[in-house]
């Protein structure tokens, strides 16, 4: 609490500011007026501005009152000095101030209907939830009420957590009307079901082709004792005793801070709400585990760490949910000639320095089968030949192939015959002869 001066008096500041309106009146009077039933003063108010205090006497009253009006010199006719304090809760809920807990959730719930932004498109509706959400959040909790009683709206919003002193408007909805509308109950009437993984081995050639292959998955699928309600043949399901079937149990914990809710699934009954005798083929859980061969259709053009997705082929919903996928892994062994690079194909032909200068033909193997090239004559080591269309195909395009790019890789040999030896020299003679300035 701050102490502000006030004429020649001392007057304490409280959490609360109060607005200070002057507004006109056609009722004839000179005299300022304070409207108590606008402001709700506190036990402790009422005893500073008291005749004993020391801090706040009564002249000192009469001087806070008299400076609103010492800027004019004369008295205006009708003036009325008010107090305003923020919105009353009371008021935005439509009961009084004695309602019980069940007047003001009955109040609350139908306010609630009314103003919530999937059923109110209008606007301002949103804006008016919250307010009615807030004011609901602490006439509900008798802690928080009398607090609010006592002091009004500012304390709430010192003392609490979150700013402006509120949890979210849509969650307390949501927790009071699980009921209301399908579309946020929070009970659990169907899950979908999850996926399912499976490894497949391609050598290298199914994965440049594709190829058609049966493999064999294990998967949940709905039990056919009980038709997936994982309930005992013969017997109905009840309601269940620990979330009193709603499928969500709060728990509450009282900090410093305020109280704290969580909401969390029911683990006796999943968040379904209905406890029953547990199926004795699947336990209880409505699935059973069961092995089943599917022909899988592998296209063109795949590599290691490509994926396929098989749908509705993972594992079954429960109760009644839409079936997962079932995601194949790809993984392709390596060629030990033939090598690999997105659409295209590598490889690296040898040859002998006298086909490189004299040309020649050899055979290639690609993809396709062994393949006839021709080395033009004077090709250089190192150089790349291009093979067109001998590639891969496009996974998402297979009537288009990349190449097959063969590197010639010229064969010096390291040692000669005295005959071959004698002609290479003679060679060199001859290119000798050529460029005379060369030396050996």
């Amino acid at each position: 609490m701050a102490m502000a001066p006030c004429g020649s008096a001392i007057v304490p500041q409280c959490g609360i500011r109060p607005r200070l309106l002057f507004r006109s009146s056609s009722a004839p009077t000179n005299k300022m007026m304070l409207r108590s039933s606008d402001y709700r003063i506190s036990t402790q108010m009422r005893c500073l501005a008291s005749s004993s205090s020391t801090s706040l006497s009564q002249h000192s009253v009469h001087a806070l009152f008299a400076a609103g009006s010492s800027r004019t010199h004369h008295p205006r006719r009708g003036i009325r000095f008010v107090v305003k304090a923020n919105s009353d809760y009371y008021s935005v809920l439509g009961v009084s101030k004695n309602a019980g807990k069940a007047d003001i959730k009955s109040a609350y719930r139908k306010l609630a209907r009314t103003y919530h932004p999937d059923v109110n498109k209008e606007p301002g509706a949103e804006k008016k939830f919250k307010e009615i959400s807030n004011a609901y959040e602490v006439l509900s909790d008798d802690e928080k009420r009398s607090l609010y009683d006592r002091f009004g709206e500012d304390v709430l919003k010192n003392i609490d957590a979150e700013p402006g002193g509120f949890s979210d408007p849509f969650d307390l909805f949501n927790i009071l009307f699980n009921d209301f509308d399908p579309r946020i109950d929070p009970r659990i009437r169907a899950v979908d079901g999850s996926d399912e993984g499976y490894n497949l081995l391609l050598n290298f050639k199914e994965a440049v082709f594709g190829i058609e292959k049966e493999i064999e998955i294990s998967r949940l699928e709905t039990c056919n004792t009980c038709n997936g309600s994982g309930a005992k043949p013969g017997t109905q399901p009840t309601k269940c005793n620990t979330c009193g079937g709603k499928g969500q149990v709060i728990s509450s914990v009282r900090t410093p801070r305020g109280l704290f809710q969580q909401v969390t699934t029911c683990s006796t009954c999943r968040g379904s709400g209905e406890s029953s005798d547990p199926c004795t083929t699947c336990s209880g859980d409505g699935r059973v585990r069961k092995s089943k061969r599917i022909s899988l259709k592998v296209p063109a053009g795949v590599d290691s760490g490509s994926r396929l997705r098989v749908r509705s082929e993972g594992n079954a919903g429960w109760r009644g949910g839409v079936p997962g996928d079932l995601y194949v892994n790809i993984e392709v062994i390596p060629d030990p000639v033939l090598k690999r690079e997105n659409t295209n194909i590598l490889y690296t032909c040898k040859v002998s320095y006298l086909d490189a200068i004299l040309g020649t033909t050899v055979k290639v193997p690609t993809v396709d089968g062994s393949v006839d090239l021709k080395i033009p004559a004077g090709t250089q080591p190192g150089t790349t030949l291009v093979m067109a269309k001998k590639g891969v195909p496009f996974l998402s395009k297979n009537n288009l192939r990349g190449d097959q790019l063969v590197r010639v890789q010229v064969e010096i040999p390291k040692k000669l015959s005295s005959e071959e030896k004698k002609l290479i020299e003679e060679l060199a003679d001859l290119n000798k002869a050529k460029t005379p300035n060369a030396k050996r």
